[in-house]
């Protein structure tokens, strides 16, 4: 295997495409000037909003469609009639919870006032909010990052732009805020940014990061990285991967690879195989998945940019379709924006300020 190069780069921190330009030309000067972005306060005074205020916040595009939208069809309602629930079914519709999603919920509702357990709007409007959050629930599944022995190693996966390295720089301060010392593997090679992006990150982190020169060979890095994090005591890998899809062979070749030079260091690695999906692709982001999922077997599920995006919803439909733990949610540019995922608090925050049922 090559020599491991341990890197040491300018901070910086930015939610920009990862197959921007911008990573490819930037002087670093100018990466170096946006490394406070994440780490300054989303208010005036300082103040760091709490947990459920980050969440409502970084809801606030997709809560402004779907609470407006839900107001004016339940504003002055009384009595539950079809048009009512026709109109909850277009809301879910083009709020993108998907069509499998919103046809289970349409079809448990009017089961439910065919059989008058809803008296009135103010119920239905409670029961909608309750249908929403039980397909959330069983994808609340916390990531538990114990080992047996060694390294817990978690493989990120996931197309470019979709934010997988600045997610990983996230997860790095989350794990550390836990007690937890933690490496990065740089392997995504085949993207020349990727490694001085991880490398930044890593200098804002005090975490380590190994690497090699660009286009070199990935299962090689990520070997590099596990033997040094072995040798450490590391708690916990990080190992970033190249997001193209385009060739799936390749990509499906060179993840096998991963797992196959891990297993001479670890027959259990990877113990966490997280694809990171960008909520702003909408029902794109299920197609995206399905192809990973038939290319790796992952583990648990990680949706970025909820906070630049209307199309929040579609987390109920990868929900309803996927089946797979969503463990984290990145709700904003802050660099404790990335949460673990609760379904009652994301619920409610995508409803604060629609209670206009029955009024």
């Amino acid at each position: 295997m090559c020599a491991e190069r341990h890197l040491a780069a300018t901070e910086f921190a930015t939610d920009y495409p990862e197959s921007s330009l911008f990573f490819r030309h930037a002087p670093r000067a100018i990466i170096k000037s946006l490394v406070n972005m994440s780490d300054s306060s989303s208010n005036e005074d300082g103040a760091k909003p709490g947990f459920f205020g980050r969440i409502k916040s970084g809801l606030s595009k997709t809560r402004s469609r779907f609470t407006a939208s839900l107001g004016n069809v339940f504003l002055g309602k009384k009595a539950i009639d079809a048009e009512l629930l026709e109109d909850i079914e277009t809301i879910l519709l083009t709020s993108d919870v998907g069509v499998a999603a919103t046809e289970d919920i349409i079809e448990r509702l009017t089961a439910k006032v065919a059989r008058k357990e809803l008296a009135d709007a103010e119920a239905l409007y409670t029961h909608l909010k309750e249908e929403l959050a039980s397909i959330l629930r069983g994808c609340q599944v916390p990531l538990e990052a114990k080992a047996g022995s060694g390294p817990f190693v978690i493989l990120m996966v996931g197309v470019n732009g979709a934010g997988k390295t600045t997610t990983i720089g996230k997860m790095a301060r989350l794990f550390q805020n836990q007690g937890k010392t933690v490496m990065l593997a740089a392997g995504d090679t085949f993207r020349a940014a990727a490694v001085e992006q991880l490398a930044a990150w890593g200098e804002r982190n005090r975490v380590e990061v190994i690497a090699q020169h660009a286009g070199a060979d990935s299962a090689s890095v990520i070997f590099d990285a596990l033997s040094a994090a072995k040798a450490r005591g590391v708690d916990i890998l990080i190992a970033d991967t190249a997001g193209r899809l385009q060739n799936r062979k390749n990509l499906m070749d060179e993840l096998a690879k991963i797992r196959r030079v891990m297993g001479k260091l670890d027959e259990t690695a990877p113990h966490e195989v997280l694809l990171v999906l960008d909520a702003g692709t909408g029902q794109n982001a299920i197609s995206q998945a399905r192809e990973f999922l038939e290319t790796v077997k992952v583990t648990g599920l990680v949706l970025t940019k909820l906070d630049g995006t209307a199309k929040g919803g579609v987390i109920f439909a990868i929900a309803r379709e996927l089946g797979l733990p969503i463990r984290f949610i990145g709700v904003g540019e802050l660099i404790d924006d990335l949460r673990p995922f609760v379904a009652e608090e994301f619920v409610d925050a995508l409803f604060e300020g629609a209670d206009t049922a029955g009024k």
